[in-house]
């Protein structure tokens, strides 16, 4: 219960300091037809089923339908070094951050809607390990705010992958740190399974033009 009530109190948190720095940089939304031709070199990745990084081995996350606020902080992480990723680094490095946003405007576009509100029921028991997860990422994986990820249908490899980095502090967040740092191995694999076979999914999305061609 402890730690249900710190999870919720973070939650607050982090959904008042979202609140206040959207109020302040008055950042408009993201323009998903400017983000269509952007996200060309992302989808070289990203757009193609069952993709695996070279080293480690894991697919990379599909990203169709994810939360645009949370791919936009994603990418600024990639860039700022919070997140672990040689090439993810290059990549978002040449971003600004309208650049972020109508990337990912566009890739969140391109699925069926994920919230709260058209999730469907849980598919199977969530793991212990997993209770205090839904109170950002959902009971059925669908995240309950745009900065939180939806993990529905995600890729288990890559959803371990993600748990073992916040563990070892290559991914730099407070709350999925202190969190992860309580996980064991076992408890990382069945939150992946879990959340691995939960619907609505993020999908994958594939390059709608070739560079060869007309867009």
């Amino acid at each position: 219960m402890k730690r249900l009530v710190l999870c919720l109190g973070l939650l607050a948190v982090t959904l008042g300091v979202g609140a206040r720095a959207d109020d302040e940089t008055g950042a408009a939304p993201g323009d998903a037809k400017r983000g269509r031709t952007l996200a060309y070199t992302c989808l070289g990745c990203h757009g193609v089923a069952n993709y695996e990084n070279a080293y480690p081995m894991y697919r990379v996350p599909k990203l169709a339908g994810q939360h645009a606020e949370y791919l936009v902080a994603a990418l600024q992480g990639y860039r700022d070094g919070d997140r672990a990723h040689a090439t993810m680094h290059a990549q978002a490095s040449s971003m600004s951050d309208t650049d972020m946003r109508d990337i990912a405007a566009y890739l969140s576009g391109n699925a069926p809607t994920l919230n709260a509100a058209t999730g469907g029921e849980p598919r199977g028991a969530a793991p212990a390990a997993g209770q205090v997860c839904t109170a950002c990422h959902g009971g059925n994986g669908v995240g309950m705010a745009e900065q939180f990820p939806s993990l529905a249908g995600q890729y288990e490899d890559y959803l371990r992958r993600a748990l073992t980095e916040y563990r070892q502090g290559a991914r730099k967040n407070a709350v999925m740190a202190n969190f992860a740092s309580q996980l064991k191995e076992e408890d990382v694999a069945e939150l992946a399974a879990y959340y691995a076979r939960q619907n609505p999914a993020v999908g994958t999305l594939a390059r709608p033009w070739s560079i060869l061609a007309s867009k």
